[in-house]
């Protein structure tokens, strides 16, 4: 039985990106997206961040990371953009007014922006995906060992270019996370530092030149092989891409369709929406990805779904669909949270239309 869910407008900002996170430390969970933050548990009152620079339909913020960068003990956050050209956290002084911004490097133009425990450390590092740039990891360094002051290391893994799509997860079953991107991936090396070594390369598939971020790297049908599953940022199509092997134990893909039908799927989430235990896919189109309906199927009707492995195949729930003030998207950065305390997982949704919330009921 598909689940029933209940919608909610949070603000008419075209921000695309947003996530959660206890900003105040109140114990209950707000919404951050561009320049405000929306109080929980009711997300009634909004609290300014500070000012993001808009490009014609855009705004230069297209990932919400939070982490505490500074130390104090408050949740920060990491984001980027296309035209700023630089990748910069956003400081929650506590204090109110606006958050601080401070450049963590110079990268040229970014696609979005996702966060990955790369080195198995317990903590998470940062990686843009820059198309037209290398393939860069950006590690935190405490700022205690600064004499109080936050800095970066950055590990350039591939010179580039990096191309459109991003992924990371354990391909080969080594107990590494291996990068993915839209024509191969890259094995970690096996042993010791994994900043140190050097990551080999396997061209073994093309996703696409619009390939999504992320490229999802999960057993899909539990058959102990990593399959991908990645959406068509900038046109029609969700697939899945089964790892197997030919009669000599080589390393081969096969592509399966999900949903050929809809288009710009940049942003997925791989998780237990529906509470029963297994994990289900979580995407939906992100508005306007490109401006003035440039993209294929751009100027289509709207849509949040979820997909769930039936053991032979994704099967579509579709929790909205409709033209724009009926359907609603999912931006660049959605975020998935348990809002209400209710053990259930709601689904809050950036973009283009709107600020949305869709609180899960359950079935």
């Amino acid at each position: 039985m598909p689940l029933k869910w209940t919608r909610r407008l949070i603000a008419s900002e075209a921000y695309e990106s947003a996530a959660v996170f206890d900003v105040n430390n109140d114990g209950h969970p707000d919404i951050v997206s561009g320049a405000f933050w929306y109080e929980g548990p009711g997300f009634k009152t909004r609290h300014v961040i500070g000012g993001v620079d808009r490009y014609d339909e855009y705004y230069d913020d297209f990932s919400t990371i939070a982490m505490d960068i500074s130390g104090n003990g408050r949740l920060d956050f990491v984001t980027g953009g296309w035209w700023g050209g630089t990748l910069r956290w956003r400081e929650n002084t506590g204090l109110g007014g606006d958050w601080p911004t401070h450049v963590i490097a110079e990268t040229g133009n970014i696609e979005t922006t996702r966060a990955w425990d790369v080195d198995s450390d317990g903590e998470l590092e940062i990686v843009p995906n820059t198309p037209g740039g290398p393939l860069v990891v950006y590690k935190r360094k405490p700022a205690l060992e600064q004499g109080g002051a936050v800095s970066f290391v950055a590990y350039s893994l591939f010179g580039g270019p990096q191309g459109h799509g991003l992924g990371f997860g354990d391909i080969n079953g080594d107990g590494r996370g291996d990068f993915v991107l839209q024509n191969g991936w890259f094995e970690a090396p096996s042993e010791g530092d994994v900043f140190a070594g050097e990551w080999k390369w396997h061209p073994e598939f093309d996703l696409g030149g619009d390939a999504s971020v992320p490229i999802l790297v999960v057993d899909v049908n539990g058959d102990g092989l990593s399959d991908l599953i990645v959406g068509r940022s900038h046109g029609y199509g969700l697939d899945w891409w089964e790892q197997g092997r030919d009669t000599q134990g080589g390393r081969t893909w096969t592509r399966h369709p999900i949903d050929p039908f809809n288009s710009e799927y940049h942003d997925l989430i791989w998780v237990d929406i529906d509470g029963d235990g297994e994990n289900e896919l979580v995407t939906g189109k992100r508005y306007h990805a490109h401006p003035n309906e440039q993209d294929p199927g751009g100027d289509d009707d709207i849509g949040i779904y979820y997909f769930k492995w039936t053991g032979e195949s994704f099967a579509k729930q579709v929790i909205t669909y409709g033209p724009l003030g009926v359907g609603a998207g999912c931006g660049i950065h959605f975020a998935v949270a348990d809002l209400r305390g209710t053990g259930r997982l709601d689904i809050v949704a950036p973009g283009k239309d709107g600020l949305h919330v869709f609180f899960n009921d359950g079935m």
